[in-house]
């Protein structure tokens, strides 16, 4: 049954985890290496990855033998080397003649808006909410996404070259923190997270 006060409890919770407005620097930095980012892929991949997480998520990973920490501590591993990038100025993630494409969906789609922090709390959600309040509010917090990464441009323009590498560099401490706390919760979990 459609809630409204659930929907907008999931959109805000899903928001805050997702943080698109925080991945703004990441999305510009990979823009000027690869040279366009589709947004509408990205954006339509990470739908798929979140809707089928909320339908089958726990299946997919126990099919694997994966449980939900070994999936959260790969994606912090991601996230991690991309803070690192961003801070140290080095170049991890090497375009390819392909480059567009595949940067559309890694590390677009995932681990940036569909990452390990927004499918466990996906699974999670599941336990207080009902599985349509979910679905609306990943579909609220997609199109957010798509208004996001195609003004990337615009908004590069506004903050100007000293304003986008001092958000780099801040936005890759705070990447750094996450991958550490979603590490240290997964990796430790009996030494209380």
């Amino acid at each position: 049954m459609v809630d409204f006060k659930q929907i907008l409890s999931v959109s805000l919770i899903l928001f805050s985890v997702i943080d698109i407005l925080g991945s703004i620097p990441i999305i510009i930095n990979l823009r000027k290496k690869v040279g366009h980012i589709q947004s509408g892929k990205a954006t339509i991949v990470a739908g798929l990855l979140m809707i089928t997480f909320l339908l089958v998520g726990k299946s997919i990973l126990t099919l694997f033998g994966i449980g939900v920490e070994d999936f959260a501590i790969a994606g912090a591993l991601i996230i991690f080397a991309l803070g690192a990038e961003m801070i140290l100025g080095i170049e991890l993630f090497k375009p390819d003649p392909d480059a567009t494409a595949s940067a559309s969906i890694v590390p677009i789609a995932f681990p940036l808006i569909a990452g390990a922090g927004t499918l466990t709390t996906i699974l999670t959600l599941k336990a207080e909410f009902e599985q349509i309040n979910i679905a609306i509010g990943i579909l609220l917090n997609l199109i957010f996404v798509f208004i996001v990464l195609k003004s990337t441009t615009w908004l590069e323009r506004k903050l100007g070259k000293t304003g986008v590498d001092v958000l780099r560099r801040i936005f890759g401490i705070i990447l750094l923190s996450i991958a550490v706390k979603i590490f240290k919760t997964n990796a430790f979990p009996l030494a209380g997270g």
